[in-house]
């Protein structure tokens, strides 16, 4: 030991192993309080950034798979729409095959066929998600589809495109369905105007033809949605694995290093105060 008294070297080291220990103990602790591994930048900066893109790609990720069940969603109206047309389309050929009958009152068929029609119509018209209508074009632009960002990136689109079987220029006769498919403008507006004479000229294959089509687009695009759906859990769920294990406090480590570092601070407090009294010794040589 030197006997230098202005400055004590012993118990400034001690001083400084205290402090270190001091910090320490509190890091673990505010790790403890708060279950973050990361509570400021300079805690683990390549870390933080790291952890902070991912967590931003979660977000637009959670964001995409909603984008996506509202695509289900509004696919799965239009097909409900849809199939209830196609067995009215249905309704129509039984009650023509009625009408081949000679003992059928072929008037009261044709008012069936048109009533069945005029309903068709009104299904066309008036079948919405969200105030956009589904099965005709217009404004919201069904004929060249909707287009839903299903990724994190937002290029990551997918057009939603079933229209092109249903959505056209055309007008049902008669009727309220406006920008329709030629084929379902045309078949449609000559099942409103039928007469008991046009019963059996009455063709309506290519609207049911369109309307296949379109039942198939959906279908199509509803697995290619689900396929979808599936890959953005996934990846949500890896993702945040990732942010948790950058984020997250171990917690039974922290409990470890808060205690350990506890428990040595106040052996380097101890210390410090003997050698905080070593240059009294020095007194001895005075004596």
């Amino acid at each position: 030991m030197g006997f230098q008294i202005n400055t004590n070297i012993g118990a400034l080291k001690a001083y400084n192993a205290l402090s270190s220990l001091n910090s320490k103990t509190q890091k673990a602790q505010l790790r403890l309080a708060t279950q973050k591994r990361i509570n400021s930048v300079a805690d683990d900066t390549s870390g933080f950034n790291v952890g902070k893109s991912l967590d931003q790609k979660v977000k637009l990720m959670q964001s995409a798979q909603g984008n996506v069940g509202s695509a289900k969603d509004m696919l799965a109206t239009a097909e409900s729409q849809l199939i209830s047309i196609k067995d009215m389309l249905t309704q129509i050929r039984s009650k023509q095959a009625d009408a081949s009958n000679p003992a059928a009152d072929k008037a009261s068929i044709a008012n069936d066929i048109k009533s069945i029609a005029l309903e068709i119509d009104s299904a066309i018209a008036t079948t919405k998600f969200n105030d956009t209508n589904l099965l005709m074009s217009g404004a919201s632009g069904t004929a060249t589809g909707f287009n839903f960002q299903t990724g994190a990136s937002s290029s990551d689109t997918l057009n939603v495109n079933y229209g092109e079987f249903i959505g056209g220029a055309g007008t049902v006769t008669g009727g309220s369905a406006t920008n329709v498919h030629a084929d379902i403008a045309t078949d449609l507006s000559a099942a409103i105007a039928v007469t008991d004479s046009t019963i059996s000229t009455l063709d309506i294959d290519s609207f049911e033809t369109a309307v296949d089509n379109a039942l198939g687009a959906i279908g199509n695009y509803t697995q290619r949605l689900d396929a979808k759906d599936d890959f953005l859990t996934s990846a949500i769920a890896n993702s945040q694995a990732s942010v948790s294990r950058l984020f997250d406090a171990d917690m039974a480590t922290e409990q470890l290093n808060a205690t350990k570092s506890s428990i040595g601070g106040q052996a380097a407090t101890a210390m410090l105060a003997q050698l905080n009294f070593a240059p009294q010794a020095v007194l001895q040589l005075l004596g």
